[in-house]
């Protein structure tokens, strides 16, 4: 039985990564579409007339608590500014509504957690269910890069860089919560969480991280309040490595390494690196666009089968942010270091 689905949120997003993954789906059939404008949701529905359409400014009885009350509906996908996803998510799951909803999980850790204990304490979760998206878990090229990282021993460091120069009039720089941010971090947070997600997918719980270190910066005026984070980690077996990431910088250059006693894994891109004993070998390994038609096809699937997918858990989506959130602290503090506490 295919599975009725309302997307909550009319952005880019929504937009060019969800509407097209959810038709693709074989598990999930779109039937209606909110954003708090009508103008919004119909550019989100334009080449779907058979979607009904919600919002704010809609007639009597086309709001969004009126799109939860349908019983053809049986879950959401709510990709809205930061601020906002926790009221949404609140409502959905409590009208019996599975929800998968966009990262980060919340704009910060004390709200996140406490969202997780009201989920748990007030949903019966065995019937419905809450899943955070991050599409990085569903890049083919970080499984294959993982799964090498496995072959080569004990973990001896690791290096993250990344490095964009996001300028005033591009597309997601112009969406109006980015460009004044009222949550922490800005870009940082926004942008960040998917690379806390991608290094903690490359090393593994094994290597959680357990202790930060960082400076950040604000390198350009129109992307307050920081935009750039240095960083240094240690791992719960004691290898240690640097974290470097820039929304706000003219260095260019993306990098992902795990250096390992067996040897190291790099990607880049769509190309894994692996090098042992000074031996390089190049892999092309093609991601599903962003990956997120992968992520909200498993969705479905494990909707279907009465499951949960795993790598959806909130739980994994507080571990991403909360080395967000201990960066921005520690670099508040100039580089104080700071244990974790959220780490799987």
């Amino acid at each position: 039985m295919s599975i009725g689905v309302g997307i909550i949120g009319g952005g880019i997003f929504a937009r060019e990564e969800h509407l097209p993954a959810v038709e693709a789906s074989k598990d999930l059939t779109l039937k209606a579409v909110y954003s708090r404008s009508l103008k919004s949701a119909k550019t989100l529905s334009s080449n779907a007339s058979h979607v009904d359409l919600y919002s704010d400014d809609s007639e009597s009885g086309k709001g969004y608590k009126d799109l939860l009350k349908r019983s053809d509906i049986h879950a959401v996908i709510i990709a809205l500014p930061i601020l906002n996803q926790p009221e949404y998510i609140r409502a959905a799951l409590s009208a019996g509504k599975h929800v998968l909803s966009e990262k980060p999980i919340a704009e910060n850790v004390k709200d996140a957690t406490e969202l997780i204990k009201w989920y748990h304490s007030n949903i019966d979760t065995k019937k419905v269910t809450w899943a955070v998206a991050e599409n990085f878990r569903y890049l083919n090229s970080f499984d294959h890069a993982q799964l090498e990282v496995q072959k080569l021993g004990r973990v001896l460091g690791f290096r993250v860089r990344l490095y964009g120069n996001v300028q005033a009039g591009s597309k997601y720089y112009e969406t109006e919560w980015r460009k004044t941010p009222t949550h922490q971090g800005g870009f940082l947070l926004d942008g960040g969480v998917h690379f806390t997600a991608g290094i903690r997918l490359l090393l593994g719980s094994k290597d959680k991280i357990t202790r930060l270190s960082a400076f950040t910066n604000q390198l350009q005026k129109h992307l307050p309040p920081v935009d750039s984070v240095d960083a240094t980690m240690k791992t719960a077996t004691g290898s240690t490595g640097t974290f470097q990431v820039s929304f706000g910088t003219t260095l260019t250059g993306s990098e992902w390494t795990v250096g390992c006693e067996g040897g190291s894994v790099s990607v880049s891109g769509s190309t894994i690196t692996t090098n042992i004993d000074g031996k390089e070998e190049k892999t092309e390994v093609k991601d599903e666009r962003s990956g997120v038609p992968p992520e909200v096809r498993k969705w479905g699937e494990a909707l279907t089968a009465g499951k949960t997918n795993e790598r959806q858990n909130p739980e994994e989506a507080l571990a991403d942010l909360e080395l967000l959130e201990l960066m921005l602290r520690s670099g508040e503090n100039n580089g104080a270091p700071i244990d974790t506490k959220y780490q799987l």
